[in-house]
């Protein structure tokens, strides 16, 4: 090992739920590779699932220890959460039923809910106390309520949803359209649920440091733009007969990366339970503009709410409320 890249830290232990599906498949190279928690963070990788998926976990498993990685101490497969989670510092529930090409986000509440009532006792129970959870499983913004509810104990800011993705879908739109790379683009964000409804505010955007609002019209802006991002998904298994698999990879490790190790001052997207601000509702996961400073995320509260943003912050506010409600019974 080179000097540069002697580990530092001791293992931290990571769970991820559907390890064996498309983006927990997708998702586990780029971990162990150390793009998420940094490359001299080694790592205990503790992989969750179902008793039907099992022997596709093996095959996952001996994929990871050919790939011999440096930084992974240790590969847990197993199909008991309490084994997945205990003592894990970070935790990806990705594994969930994916949606079909007919079926809207809300949708699956019914299918979905009743997985994370589970997990979030199982994390109550053996996950270590300051645990950090991403919610990818979707409706990812309700399960997220829903495993924070059944994990009393721990407190319910450590429980996020990933709007990530629709940052990430809504930065590539604009440096496609503005025909530079992605990284010339920032703080452009997300309002709201993971879900068609949400909103990709670009009023405090730059594109190489000009603002979007005076680079691009107001009708592309409010219009093909807002479409774009919410209709992605949909998109995509149109295209490919599949769900996002790699780039919803991509954003799970964008968003923890940045929860883990700061954002640098950039604003990114974290849904997170509402503490009042904007007039969401207390409790409520929603994605707010956030900046991340020493594993803690910071809502940025003084930006100016116009009011096409107020009306698409009331729409999402009015989606997820049916959302809850609809799960009341698991909460």
């Amino acid at each position: 090992m080179r000097p540069m890249d002697k580990e530092t830290n001791a293992p931290i232990r990571v769970a991820i739920t559907g390890a064996a599906g498309n983006i927990g498949y997708a998702l586990l190279w780029r971990i162990a590779s150390g793009d998420c928690f940094g490359k001299n963070q080694p790592i205990i990788l503790q992989l969750l699932e179902i008793p039907p998926g099992m022997q596709r976990l093996d095959g996952v498993i001996m994929e990871l220890r050919d790939s011999a990685f440096p930084l992974v101490h240790d590969i847990i497969g197993t199909d008991n959460p309490e084994v997945a989670f205990n003592d894990a510092n970070a935790i990806f529930l990705v594994g969930s039923r994916p949606r079909t090409k007919d079926m809207d986000r809300s949708d699956l509440v019914a299918a979905n809910g009743p997985i994370f009532v589970g997990q979030g006792k199982a994390i109550e129970a053996v996950a270590s106390s300051n645990v950090k959870v991403i919610t990818v499983g979707n409706p990812c913004n309700t399960n997220a309520l829903i495993a924070s509810a059944n994990a009393p104990n721990i407190p319910n800011r450590q429980f996020t949803a990933m709007t990530r993705l629709d940052q990430n879908r809504a930065v590539g739109q604009l440096a496609e359209r503005a025909g530079v790379p992605a990284s010339k683009v920032e703080d452009v964000f997300i309002w709201g649920n993971h879900s068609n409804t949400m909103y990709p505010d670009p009023r405090f955007a730059k594109v190489d440091g000009e603002s979007v609002v005076e680079l691009f019209d107001n009708e592309w802006l409010q219009g093909a733009f807002l479409d774009t991002v919410a209709t992605r998904g949909k998109e995509i298994i149109v295209a490919r007969g599949a769900s996002s698999a790699a780039s919803a990879a991509s954003a799970a490790v964008d968003h923890m990366r940045d929860w883990w190790q700061g954002s640098d001052g950039r604003i990114v997207s974290m849904a997170l339970p509402s503490e009042g601000w904007y007039g969401v509702p207390k409790g409520l996961v929603f994605s707010f503009p956030c900046r991340c400073e020493n594993g803690e995320m910071i809502v940025v509260e003084d930006l100016s709410i116009d009011e096409f943003a107020q009306q698409k912050i009331d729409e999402n506010v009015n989606a997820l409320l049916e959302e809850r409600d609809a799960v009341s019974e698991l909460l």
